[in-house]
């Protein structure tokens, strides 16, 4: 195994190394991209008993530590888990590949023909923790969309990142492409992590993939523009006109529950619901629906005394409950006077994923229209942000801010384009 990375230099030389990379990567055919991919699935399959004794000594490790036992899930792989990334670089290497895409040409009146040609970013550094399996998906990810990518993953996962790079390195090699396209920072150290973030002659974008003090480390430290999401308050508006049908009912109860219990420690899980207070009467079956999952209710007055009403205990919200970003099953509870009240209680908490449950068109359309952030969803669980059930095949990391990327990051969003203008001779006048 290569020892870690020992100097801050190191950090810089890995970055000339990508930039190199990343020449080579940005005029491959889609179809050489799509075999580096394959190949890569390939090695990941025959090293199998290496990357998973690294991981071992991974999760071995952060057992010593006094990791808590859900951060340890996060952490381990098996084999069953090891073949499904390997399927997921397969399933990256059958993406549209968004690379040259070109506008038609334009004729100006000077003569030139003007187009726009899709191209890779360059070279991206990808700050994330725990999941060894993010290596391998962004490495997919950053290959096939034609750019070279260096991964500062958590000190967690120090053993499983260094075998599933070498993985990667072996394939491409193996299949005349450079090894430095992909590169792992292997020392955790926070200052390699900050030579990183200031390396703009070299790297072209940020994307953290973490917590807010991650994002917040980075927004604060970077040089290079750094692409900021994950982070936000997902809320559904429950609108009365979806709980007079029992069906409807019925409806609304599977969407909340899954919204907050399908994976309560993602970005685009449930934290608050608004209540209509004409739907009101909805409110004990939706919360007894909750709490059967071990979730945890923080309910405004209103909220409290009709769930009091109805027997059920819940916890009293605090000003705080409201505009947190939970990530664990606790909900917070809201009556709002009606849809204008509800979107006025958005815009002032969110920016991720937000939900409106209606059979009202008007308001449907309504909400879709004033709602600033990164998805609106009508109807559905807010867990549809993500990159692979909204078509995307995979994603980086979901974006929350609006330059360049909004929403999951797939193919598309790790490009951006360039003008070309072809003459005959023409000159400016």
């Amino acid at each position: 195994m290569t020892a870690p990375q020992d100097t801050a230099t190191s950090i810089r030389e890995m970055g000339v190394r990508a930039r190199a990379a990343g020449r080579v990567l940005r005029s491959l055919p889609t179809a050489r991209k799509a075999q580096a991919l394959q190949a890569i699935a390939a090695e990941l399959r025959a090293r199998s008993g290496q990357i998973l004794d690294a991981n071992g000594q991974d999760v071995q490790a952060a057992q010593l530590s006094g990791l808590p036992a859900h951060m340890i899930a996060r952490l381990r792989l098996d084999a069953a888990a090891l073949e499904t990334v390997a399927a997921d670089v397969e399933a990256v290497s059958r993406l549209p590949d968004p690379v040259g895409e070109t506008t038609p040409a334009q004729p100006q009146p000077s003569g030139i023909q003007v187009s726009q040609r899709r191209v890779p970013l360059g070279v991206l550094g990808v700050i994330y923790e725990s999941r060894p399996n993010v290596t391998v998906d962004v490495a997919a990810l950053a290959l096939m969309s034609g750019n070279a990518v260096i991964l500062r993953g958590g000190k967690e996962t120090v053993h499983s990142n260094a075998a599933l790079e070498a993985a990667i390195r072996v394939a491409l090699e193996a299949e005349g492409l450079p090894g430095d396209a992909v590169q792992v920072i292997r020392d955790p150290a926070r200052e390699h992590m900050r030579e990183l973030l200031r390396l703009d002659d070299l790297v072209d974008a940020i994307i953290p993939r973490g917590g807010a003090g991650l994002h917040r480390y980075c927004v604060e430290n970077a040089t290079v523009p750094v692409i900021v999401g994950g982070i936000g308050v997902v809320h559904i508006y429950l609108d009365a006109s979806f709980t007079h049908d029992p069906d409807d009912l019925r409806r609304a109860a599977e969407i909340i529950v899954n919204a907050k219990v399908q994976k309560p420690s993602a970005c685009n899980a449930l934290d608050t619901l608004l209540i209509d207070r004409e739907a009101l009467a909805a409110l004990p079956d939706l919360a007894r629906a909750l709490l059967e999952n071990g979730v945890e209710l923080r309910a405004d007055a209103e909220a409290w005394g009709a769930l009091q009403d109805a027997g059920i205990v819940t916890t009293p919200a605090a000003d705080s409950d409201y505009g947190t970003e939970f990530l664990a099953l606790t909900a917070s509870l809201k009556v709002v006077s009606g849809e204008e009240e509800a979107l006025d209680f958005i815009a002032a908490h969110g920016n991720h994923t937000d939900v409106i449950l209606t059979r009202n068109d008007a308001q449907a359309e309504r909400f879709i229209q004033d709602v600033d952030s990164a998805a609106v969803i009508v109807n559905a669980s807010p867990r549809f942000n993500d990159g692979g059930q909204l078509g995307l095949g995979a994603e980086v990391a979901i974006s929350t801010q609006k330059l360049h990327a909004r929403g999951p990051m797939g193919l598309r969003e790790l490009t951006t384009t360039k003008w070309v203008v072809v003459g005959e001779g023409q000159i400016r006048g």
